[in-house]
């Protein structure tokens, strides 16, 4: 994802950081991240062009948080049921408010409860139903939407690989 580097391309951070892939968006996107995207909220803060949406843990890393257009902090140990409903309240009026030509869309899944590093407490399940609503949503509104991974610190590779595989199957079949 690289939602967290900023505009010198490695946010502070050692070298090993990868750049933020968000810089080779063409103007006129929507950004929407799962997650904190805090170099994406910093590279694109004066750029009308762009609108940026992040739903992440209030408490979590970077503890200086960019500001986004819209910033929708979640309370640690937030379920599954509480993120769909605020997602699925907001995205469909931030797309009508907003009428993006694109969506970019960093589908962390730093989201889940077994992650070491996150505050929120998804499911497998809910992570799917996430990455299920923002594909059928961009897909009936007939905006193209590009999805990139992030995040994703489950000591057990094996739910890491399963959440960012469901989104690529989720693409596939909502989106072909």
């Amino acid at each position: 994802g690289g939602g967290g580097a900023g505009g010198d391309l490695t946010f502070g951070r050692p070298i090993s950081c990868r750049p933020n892939v968000a810089l080779v968006a063409v103007q006129g996107v929507f950004i929407t991240t799962a997650v904190v995207g805090n170099g994406t909220a910093e590279i694109f803060r004066t750029d009308n062009a762009v609108f940026t949406f992040s739903m992440h843990g209030k408490g979590n890393y970077p503890f200086k948080k960019e500001t986004s257009d819209l910033d929708i902090p979640l309370e640690k140990g937030t379920t599954d049921e509480e993120y769909l409903s605020i997602l699925k309240k907001t995205l469909p009026e931030l797309l009508e408010e907003v009428r993006p030509d694109f969506i970019f869309y960093l589908c962390g899944v730093d989201v889940l409860e077994t992650d070491k590093l996150g505050t929120l407490s998804m499911t497998l399940e809910g992570c799917k139903e996430r990455d299920r609503f923002v594909l059928e949503t961009s897909n009936d509104s007939k905006i193209p939407v590009q999805c990139s991974m992030g995040g994703g610190y489950s000591p057990e590779i094996r739910i890491i690989v399963e959440a960012h595989a469901n989104t690529f199957r989720l693409a596939q079949d909502i989106l072909t």
